[in-house]
């Protein structure tokens, strides 16, 4: 049998798991009677932990309190920890840098030296590339959040790519980050159509609407919903083309932030993107090095015979 106080932290690791234990679960798992594991218990509320019993069989949960209490983290999860937080030291939420080393700081003061070393041996072979895009407010991304969650609508002032304003009322359905941007996705109620939103170009009105009930996803793979919102519904251009290629090989190339790539068999792909350009389109897609056939736009297909024809004459 474990002393008490491994005992305590072993239960309250337990508990830290998302599932509720019931007392035999748990008495089980300690080695120990129910009688026990109830006077364990007791001890963590004293401590401050808020353990919660689950109603009908006698379960508990580690539930939320006024304060956070200490966590026990194992070996993965303390590296984890870690390099996520090294991560958002350089991210795109806006403010979030210092209290992201500030945690960084003292939980590096309590690692092991294994995973220390572990840790260190990382970053000392990382190399951080900023993204240079726009950050988030960390208030902007908690209101919506809180919106999402809650079921209430959201209403703000939103920003064009064209620098025009105007006030957005949205049913707000999910966050969506794709590494250099934070999206919401949101049904429009006004334009009575799901919408993107770019996040950095939002700015949340206080109090949130009523609630609402929700509503099906727009798409079952929200990613690739995401994908095609920002990088060809946008634009004035949008084209589909063929990439002779497998899609994980394309997929390598262009990021989803850039084109929706859809697999047609093991050799080839489909490239759905879009621009305000036909010439960007012509000569971002020539630069891939992968064979490929346009299907649309027309004015595309057209503008690339022109545009080759020029090029050849340009060398002979």
């Amino acid at each position: 049998m474990l002393e008490t106080s491994a005992r305590l932290l072993r239960l309250l690791s337990l508990l830290q798991t998302p599932r509720d234990w019931t007392g035999t679960d748990l008495a089980e798992r300690l080695e120990v009677d129910v009688r026990t594991v109830r006077r364990d218990i007791d001890k963590l509320r004293n401590l401050g932990y808020p353990v919660d019993a689950t109603p009908g069989v006698a379960g508990y949960r580690l539930g939320a309190g006024a304060e956070l209490p200490p966590l026990l983290l194992d070996d993965d999860e303390a590296v984890a920890v870690a390099i996520g937080l090294r991560t958002a030291a350089g991210g795109t939420i806006t403010g979030i840098e210092d209290s992201s080393l500030r945690a960084l700081t003292k939980l590096e003061q309590v690692l092991p030296s294994r995973l220390r070393h572990r840790v260190s041996l990382l970053q000392s072979v990382t190399v951080t590339v900023s993204a240079g895009g726009p950050t988030v407010d960390p208030d902007t991304l908690t209101a919506i959040a809180g919106a999402i969650r809650d079921s209430h609508r959201l209403r703000f002032d939103y920003r064009s790519h064209d620098g025009t304003t105007s006030l957005r009322t949205t049913e707000p359905h999910r966050l969506a980050h794709t590494g250099r941007r934070w999206y919401l996705i949101g049904w429009d109620v006004d334009r009575a159509d799901w919408r993107t939103y770019r996040a950095d170009r939002l700015h949340p009105r206080i109090p949130t609407g009523p609630r609402f009930t929700p509503r099906a996803a727009p798409d079952v793979d929200l990613s690739r919903y995401v994908s095609r919102g920002v990088s060809s519904a946008p634009y004035r251009y949008s084209a589909s083309i063929t990439l002779g290629v497998p899609a994980e090989v394309a997929a390598d190339r262009i990021a989803p932030t850039v084109g929706v790539i859809e697999a047609v068999d093991a050799e080839t792909c489909l490239l759905r993107t879009g621009s305000n350009s036909l010439d960007e389109l012509a000569i971002y897609v020539a630069t891939f090095g992968f064979p490929f056939r346009v299907h649309e736009p027309p004015e595309l297909v057209t503008h690339i015979r022109e545009l080759s024809t020029r090029l050849a004459e340009s060398v002979d």
